[in-house]
């Protein structure tokens, strides 16, 4: 019994099999495949039951499968046909993500949280959704994260997180054994990008002097998205609030933009002074229709009819101009903007950020959102963003572009 260890399971390359006892064998095959096998006899017959590759289960799991047979062997039970008995039980990837989203949704933020793990697991995950959960394996979660894991961090590190919960939730209910082949630490670490370098906050940003440039070639594109740019850049908001924006949450009076909490990263309501460029977008996008419950940005395409923009669609304006930045980093932009070129406090800058500034005692004495003084400042950062005669600044392009 426990003849191998886990280094020689790693290390044994020569094809065939190789006992670790309690009839649990290793079987390497020619192309180097590595999976496990119990081996048993039958009345006169050998009996072969694969328990998985090496990949997905590790050696102490092996064991624990090839001691569970021998228990059936000893009741009188054969291994394999008990195994066949409950296939037809096993739901699927699909099934169980479902299942564990109806089941876990009362400790979830709100609704919000809710559709983020069902778009998570419906769309990304698709590729998982028809498997059985038993037969999910790490090149099949490899198969979801590979094509986003650069391009979009922390999505993809969201999908593998939450994969990784109802592969947990399927081995809790015996639908699955051995290890999660979505862990990260020892496992999936190996085959990907250290986590170092998906760290959230590190936004390509465009220098702020380069931005007034930027917004010049911004405004000879005609599209939605492009406006939409340029109004995520004049309030500085995410991009997910520009495209969430309905015409109820626009005061034309006050000339305010109020966006409210569930759209909110910190799930506090956000007021938006709107400075006259920004209005002037607003009167442009207008002439889509002002119904309270219409998208300000609506989809162009067919499919996004009565829909807002989709999230890459601004990502797509960046592109076509070969500029190296990210939507986001425009937000970096107008912060290095504040603290270099405006006098204006560092809580009026980060309250235009919609940043929670100073511990919860401090919060409760500063009542008000400082609407008029952010006003100001937003104004004066429209008139910086504003294209400059004669200012030709070459801006950073992609490598190779």
């Amino acid at each position: 019994m426990n003849k191998l260890t886990a280094k020689q399971v790693t290390s044994i390359k020569k094809p065939g099999r190789h006992s670790d006892g309690g009839s649990l064998y290793l079987v390497v095959d020619k192309s180097g495949a590595k999976r496990w096998v119990f081996l048993y006899r039958r009345g006169d017959r050998q009996r072969e039951m694969g328990l998985g590759g090496v990949d997905t289960v590790s050696l102490a799991s092996a064991r624990e499968l090839a001691a569970d047979a021998r228990r059936l062997l000893q009741a009188g039970i054969d291994p394999i046909e008990a195994k066949n008995a409950i296939v037809d039980e096993i739901p699927t990837f699909g099934d169980c993500a479902d299942d564990f989203i109806e089941t876990m949704a009362p400790q979830f933020r709100n609704a919000k949280h809710i559709a983020q793990w069902k778009m998570t697991l419906q769309e990304y995950a698709k590729p998982l959704r028809p498997k059985a959960v038993d037969q999910v394996t790490t090149s099949d979660v490899l198969e979801v994260l590979k094509p986003i894991w650069l391009t979009k961090p922390v999505t993809a590190s969201r999908v593998r997180g939450r994969v990784e919960r109802v592969l947990d939730a399927a081995k809790s209910k015996g639908y699955r054994s051995g290890e999660n082949p979505a862990r990260w630490r020892g496992h999936l670490s190996n085959l990907l990008p250290k986590r170092k370098k998906l760290t959230r906050g590190h936004h390509a940003a465009l220098p702020y002097k380069d931005v007034p440039t930027f917004t010049a070639a911004l405004r000879e594109r005609p599209a939605v998205a492009a406006r939409a740019m340029e109004f995520t850049i004049l309030t500085v908001a995410r991009s997910g609030e520009t495209r969430g924006m309905k015409w109820r949450e626009v005061d034309r009076v006050d000339e305010v933009w109020t966006v409210p909490p569930e759209r909110m990263k910190a799930f506090r309501e956000h007021r938006v002074p709107l400075a006259p460029r920004a209005l002037a977008i607003l009167d442009e996008m207008a002439l889509f229709g002002t119904d309270p419950d219409a998208y300000v940005f609506p989809g162009q395409q067919k499919n996004r009819k009565g829909r807002p923009l989709s999230d890459m669609a601004m990502d797509m304006v960046l592109r076509r101009m070969k500029v190296d930045v990210t939507v986001h980093g425009f937000r970096s932009s107008f912060r290095d903007w504040c603290g270099e070129e405006s006098t204006f406090p560092r809580e009026i800058a980060e309250a235009a950020l919609a940043h929670v500034v100073g511990d919860e005692t401090e919060r409760a004495y500063r009542r008000g959102d400082a609407l008029e003084k952010r006003r100001r400042l937003m104004t004066a950062w429209a008139n910086y963003c504003e294209p400059k005669t004669g200012n030709v600044i070459s801006l950073k392009r992609r490598a190779g572009a």
